[in-house]
């Protein structure tokens, strides 16, 4: 299956998040999706990343994740998704954090080079763990990615308006329609 690599898909605000984000429908076995199931998706979203990422101003070009690096890069992955979302819904684990500086210092090590996409994932995630406005992580009411709130007020409730908003919006709407049509 061929995935293109949209504006859309980099609306978790830091590359940590947009790797995370890249298993759709996380929570939803019979519809889940991971995107990098199909190993060219690898190089896709390396150049997607070096054009959309939020972050992009911190790194070059982004390399490719080696291949012998894959498995530890979804490894990270996994444990950037686990760690941001227990820490949004307020837990404070000092495993989980464990195994996410675990993940990030073997990435770290493996990487061939500081541009690559799995030293710049590590980056990001350290960053991440350092933010000084942790309210800003949060979860997208209507797909489940994570996302940086860069909103003045702190108010977002969708990773990215134009898609998410919009359907939720476009539902309230429907379902308005459909309640007046009946009474």
């Amino acid at each position: 299956m061929s995935f293109t690599w949209t504006p859309h898909r980099f609306a978790g605000g830091a590359l940590a998040l947009d790797v995370a984000n890249s298993v759709i429908l996380r929570f939803d076995p019979e519809r889940s999706l991971d995107r990098f199931a199909d190993p060219a998706q690898f190089d896709a979203f390396a150049d997607a990343a070096t054009e959309f990422s939020a972050e992009r101003d911190l790194f070059g070009p982004l390399q490719p994740v080696a291949s012998d690096n894959r498995a530890g890069f979804l490894s990270l992955r996994e444990e950037i998704d686990r760690y941001f979302r227990a820490r949004i819904g307020g837990e404070t684990d000092r495993q989980r954090l464990a195994d996410l500086l675990t993940a990030i210092a073997a990435m770290l090590r493996a990487a061939p080079s500081d541009n690559s996409l799995e030293a710049q994932t590590a980056y990001s995630a350290l960053r991440l763990i350092d933010l000084k406005q942790p309210q800003a992580l949060k979860i997208c009411q209507h797909c489940g990615w994570l996302f940086l709130d860069r909103s003045k007020n702190k108010s977002r409730l969708w990773c990215d308006m134009a898609v998410c908003g919009n359907r939720v919006k476009a539902r309230r709407h429907y379902n308005l329609q459909a309640q007046l049509r009946v009474s």
